[in-house]
């Protein structure tokens, strides 16, 4: 499998010729999305989930699906009949040859005066990728690599750290990090790497890695 990390919460997952995509929202490229047999979206927020992104993927593949939580099916399915998939907590299905589990239903808390809205996370082909969207999800399941969301206004340090610590991953890939600047990363990477007891590691957009 070969994961491509695109800007923020944005990665792009590769398998025998096919191709699944996670939140390709608004501070991820324009073209995220584009060339996805698959796209999966967390929520609703729109660093997660930006409509023109979608309709521009499901355009250019009439093949393509989209598997996401109903708030967002509700905006995407009408155009789309057929091809839009509501899931939720629990929920298994194979998408683009990746298998999938849904894992978690409500994201982080950001104030106690806002709501909390669903948030769900993906399982990849048993443990072999988690992507949590915006909570600290852990699934019952072991887990190879998590893309970790490293930096949010619902997060400390010490947050992130702890959630390293109980799933427990062979490795770590920075997500959900468009708001840290350069002169933080070193911060970030120098303690999550020595507290968190997993591999921590960062693409820069654009980049690849073979798991």
């Amino acid at each position: 499998m070969k994961l491509t990390k695109m800007s923020h919460a944005c990665v792009r997952l590769e398998k025998d010729g096919r191709t699944l995509v996670l939140d390709p929202g608004g501070f991820s490229e324009e073209d995220a999305a584009l060339g996805a047999d698959a796209i999966l979206v967390t929520h609703e927020h729109p660093d997660h989930f930006d409509e023109s992104r979608l309709r521009a993927a499901m355009e250019h593949n009439p093949a393509a699906r989209i598997w996401t939580l109903r708030s967002v099916a509700e905006k995407i399915s009408p155009a789309f009949p057929g091809r839009v998939h509501t899931v939720g907590h629990g929920d298994t299905f194979t998408a683009a040859g990746f298998d999938v589990q849904v894992h978690g239903e409500l994201h982080a808390v950001i104030h106690p005066d806002i709501p909390r809205i669903t948030n769900v996370g993906y399982l990849v082909d048993g443990g072999k990728v988690f992507h949590p969207g915006d909570a600290l999800t852990v699934p019952d399941h072991p887990v190879e690599t998590l893309m970790l969301p490293v930096m949010a206004p619902w997060s400390k340090i010490s947050e992130v750290i702890d959630y390293v610590r109980e799933v427990r991953p062979q490795r770590a890939y920075d997500i959900h990090d468009a708001l840290l600047t350069d002169l933080a990363r070193p911060i970030y990477d120098r303690q999550i790497g020595q507290l968190g007891g997993s591999e921590h590691l960062r693409l820069t957009p654009g980049t690849s890695a073979d798991l």
